[in-house]
């Protein structure tokens, strides 16, 4: 199945002579960051590890002071360990088939016939936050920089599903990339859509992250965006699309990737729920990117406090800060709108009078009401994190 003779003349130049097993095995740098070593990997600056093999790389929280994340500090999350290392793209092809009118194999050239489609989204794994969750749950225990937000383009998945003439009794769109597991017990990772949300506008094929070509660790040559969803669904190196006639529940649709069957998507801690749906579109989340936990500040001089905040496909309405644990609150002024899909910066300048410590707090809210919870919510995957976040300062 995964039988393409890889190259990629940029990633072998990064991964030089160190061979396949040291590129994605990463280097230990001295430089540390939330207290954690960073690692480089190809392509990549330094990155927090979490796992090599396969590769699960958090960003650090300081580059979220940038409205667009660098590809080099995108996170990375594969879920099998054997990942493609090069891709030649004169061998590429995207193949389009099952209940469709023809097969299509695409190039990289015919992909980028279709319309070109533009637009900055955040990205997430739906496990982003997951070593907060008390009782523990297993998985990796990312923080926060299991996320970014970038700008993508390419091509709609609507245009080449026309293309290909989707036929009636379609039910789901699955969606298949070049990373396999070691063993052939291991399920492949595939996820699917249903067809009226493949369908939609703004589904598309990326081929290009904040103007150039994705980087091989997020995905190269091309990968699913379903912007507003976590990023389970978001399939890297694509290699196949089928259409089919029934509703798609393997492993990593079912039981994989499923969230409590209520309005919060949670349970009691250390429980279990009675039913599960697939996990999809983001929640509200809001995070205070400075001053950092355990600043220093002085009395007196007044501060900007700065943060993030981001919904599922709605545009935050408003994000409301507290600098006494809670007590009080006051409105945050809002940075520039990138639309719906992407993160808005925050800004709240504060003028610390006294001495001592303080609990700063951010709280957003969407544009349909929808905000954060004060408490955590607890499931057994540790997805959705969203609780209200809160970092102690110094004032000196």
């Amino acid at each position: 199945m995964k039988d393409i003779n890889f190259s990629r003349r940029d990633f072998l130049r990064t991964a030089g002579a160190v061979g396949l097993a040291a590129a994605f095995g990463g280097f230990p740098s001295d430089i540390f960051a939330e207290g954690r070593r960073l690692y480089k990997f190809p392509e990549k600056t330094d990155l927090i590890l979490l796992t090599s093999r396969p590769p699960q790389l958090e960003t650090p929280l300081h580059y979220f002071k940038e409205l667009i994340t660098p590809n080099e500090a995108l996170f990375v999350r594969w879920h099998l360990a054997d990942i493609p290392a090069y891709v030649d793209l004169n061998k590429w092809r995207l193949k389009i088939g099952g209940n469709a009118d023809k097969v299509l194999e695409l190039s990289m050239d015919d992909l980028k016939k279709f319309e070109k489609v533009t637009y900055t989204a955040v990205i997430q794994c739906s496990g982003n936050g997951r070593s907060f969750f008390e009782p523990r749950v297993p998985g990796g225990q990312w923080q926060n920089g299991a996320m970014g937000n970038v700008t993508w383009s390419g091509a709609r998945l609507k245009d080449i599903l026309n293309q290909a003439g989707i036929r009636a009794g379609s039910v789901d769109v699955v969606f298949d990339g070049l990373d396999s597991g070691p063993l052939p017990k291991v399920p492949d990772f595939l996820k699917s859509l249903p067809v009226d949300k493949a369908v939609g506008e703004d589904i598309i094929i990326a081929y290009e992250m904040n103007g150039g070509p994705l980087t091989m660790l997020n995905g190269f040559p091309a990968r699913l965006v379903v912007p507003g969803w976590f990023a389970t669904y978001w399939v890297k190196a694509l290699r196949e699309i089928t259409v089919v006639t029934k509703k798609y529940e393997e492993f990593w649709m079912k039981p994989a990737y499923r969230i409590p069957d209520n309005p919060c998507a949670c349970v009691p801690p250390g429980s279990k729920p009675g039913r599960t749906v697939p996990i999809t579109r983001m929640n509200t989340r809001s995070l205070i990117i400075g001053p950092s936990n355990g600043a220093n500040l002085k009395a007196n001089v007044p501060v900007d406090i700065m943060g993030i905040a981001f919904s599922g496909g709605y545009s935050i309405k408003d994000v409301i800060v507290s600098v006494d644990g809670g007590k009080s609150w006051g409105e945050s002024r809002c940075g520039k709108d990138m639309g719906k899909y992407s993160w808005i910066q925050w800004f709240y300048t504060w003028k610390p009078e006294k001495k001592g410590k303080y609990i700063l707090m951010a709280r957003a809210t969407n544009s349909i009401g929808e905000s954060q919870p004060f408490e955590s919510l607890w499931n057994p995957s540790g997805y959705m994190w969203n609780k209200i976040e809160s970092i102690e300062v110094n004032v000196v």
